[in-house]
Order: structure tokens, then C-alpha cells, then sequence
């Protein structure tokens, strides 16, 4: 059980599988604040779920092992993962995420209700930069960098197939790029803004680049890698997307909290959108 971010490091990083990975993390206690505040919400329960037992723990990734397309949200809300056990599951944010991967092709069902309702996501696994419900859905930079050795983990796992992330909201985007830069993948200097449609193309990188790690110099292969090989950023146009060079494409895409959805700042049209374009670069949907 990891009840410091450097066992969440040691531990995310010998996890041989998702599986592994997914079950270390649902136990993770490195966060003293989120540990008090997930459990306290678990224990006195919303009204309209009193006769509901919550998960009240860590919540892990959703979705298979050899995902083409990754998405990455904020954290857990507090009566919708933290209660239901699965990310984006049992909240608004979670009806407008999953009502479109069903449109676009990346999920069996357009709702996602409960951990048993019988959902399941076509070439697309679900993370999230914390992993566990913060007070006022704001975890602080020190939980982000905590938590930051099961993301990495996620990332370098699913390497052999992922070639499309979709980041929803500026606090997932600057947790995304360190991560990747540990896990191996080339990232851009200086780091590209977040932006709703922004695109960014990351080029292959050898089998024998080492990843970005602590002990990595800065004038190190790796370093050097990703100076080189981040090449273009290209917004996303809703008619689909052009030819790119083979690699790994990030895309930036306004998170569907209820803020968000009730001002009218990101749409269902602007979401199928991202994920549409994420979907067709990756190939994943000619899995459905």
C-alpha cells in the first residue's frame, strides 16, 4: 500500500499489467487530505444516494489494456466516481463524456451509471491526473505530483498501442506533459498551452530511448528526443483531421463539468469533435 508519493512512484512503476496497476492504486493512502475527505464523503452520503454503499477510495482507470485512445480528466467527483467506483461514472460530467464516446464509436453504451451496468469502452481507457475526490473538486499541485506515478505507469503500459490522448481541462494538460516525458515520450519545449481543439504531434521515438526519469541527464538521448521528435500543433477542424507523421497526437478539449455545460462553453458538438478526431487518427474506430 503506498502511503507516501515515493511509494506511489516504486509502486506504479513495478505494477506488470493494468490489472496490477488499477488494484495498487484503488488502496493508495499518500494524500492525507483527499484520504480524509473521500472516506468523510463515503461515510455521511448525499441524500439521494443514503442507501448506496460508496467506494470511498482511490479510483482506478476504466477501460482495456491495449487502448489506441487515452482519456485523461481533473479527479474523481465526490458523489459520482468516489461513490460508483468507476471515473466519470454516476455524475454530469460523466453523462455528457460517455453519451458522446458512444456517438463517436468508443463506447458500447451512452450512459456509464455504475461499475456493473454493462458499459464498456472500444479501444479507450479513462484516467485521471488525481486519482482520488478532492474538496471543491480542487486537488492541489503537491496531490497532482503525488499521484503522479500512476499516470506515468498508465502511459508507459499502453505505449505499444496508444496513439491519441484527449486531455480534458487545463489542470489535466500540465499534469499530462511531465508524465509523459517519464514514461518516454518525446514533449514539446516550451510546453504548448492548453486550448479547446488544440492539437499536438508527438513523433515516434526508438525502442532504446531511455524515458525521462530523475537520474536521465537533460543532455541525455532522451532530452534530446524530445527537443527533436514534438514536432506540429494543428487545431482540430469538426470535418475530421489530415495526414500526420506516425506517433502519439494530444488533444486539449474543455472539460464537461456543469460550469462548463450550463454557460455553454463547450457543447456535445465541440466534444464529439475532439473525440471523433482522437478516434480517427488512432484507428480505434474500426474496432466497434
Amino acid at each position: 500500500m503506498a502511503v507516501t508519493p515515493g511509494d506511489v512512484g516504486r509502486l506504479a512503476a513495478s505494477a506488470a499489467d493494468t490489472a496490477e496497476l488499477d488494484a495498487r492504486m484503488s488502496v493508495c493512502r499518500a494524500c492525507p487530505r483527499l484520504v480524509d475527505w473521500r472516506e468523510e464523503v463515503a461515510q455521511l452520503r448525499r441524500a439521494a444516494f443514503a442507501r448506496e454503499r460508496y467506494w470511498g477510495r482511490p479510483v482506478p482507470s476504466f477501460g482495456p489494456a491495449d487502448a489506441r485512445v487515452l482519456v485523461v480528466g481533473l479527479a474523481p467527483a465526490a458523489h459520482g466516481g468516489n461513490r460508483t467506483g468507476r471515473i466519470f461514472t454516476g455524475d454530469r460530467s460523466g453523462d455528457w463524456l460517455f453519451a458522446s464516446l458512444h456517438r463517436v464509436g468508443l463506447a458500447r453504451l451512452p450512459t456509464s451509471l455504475s461499475a456493473g451496468d454493462g458499459q464498456r469502452l472500444i479501444s479507450t481507457r479513462i484516467v485521471a491526473a488525481v486519482r482520488c475526490a478532492p474538496p471543491a473538486n480542487k486537488p492541489t499541485t503537491l496531490e497532482r505530483d503525488a499521484c503522479q506515478g500512476w499516470l506515468i505507469r498508465d502511459l508507459e503500459l499502453l505505449r505499444p498501442t496508444l496513439r491519441a490522448i484527449v486531455v480534458l481541462g487545463g489542470f489535466a494538460w500540465t499534469a499530462l506533459w511531465p508524465a509523459l516525458g517519464r514514461a518516454g515520450h518525446p514533449v514539446p519545449s516550451p510546453r504548448p498551452a492548453f486550448g479547446h481543439g488544440r492539437r499536438v504531434v508527438l513523433a515516434d521515438v526508438p525502442a532504446d530511448v531511455p524515458a525521462v526519469g530523475p537520474a536521465s541527464s537533460p543532455a541525455g538521448p532522451a532530452r534530446r528526443a524530445a527537443s527533436t521528435e514534438a514536432v506540429t500543433e494543428r487545431d482540430v477542424a469538426g470535418r475530421g483531421v489530415t495526414e500526420h507523421r506516425a506517433g502519439l497526437v494530444v488533444f486539449g478539449c474543455y472539460h464537461p463539468s456543469q460550469q462548463n455545460t450550463f454557460t455553454g462553453r463547450v457543447t456535445a458538438e465541440m466534444i464529439d469533435a475532439v473525440l471523433g478526431a482522437a478516434a480517427e487518427v488512432s484507428g480505434a474506430v474500426s474496432d466497434k
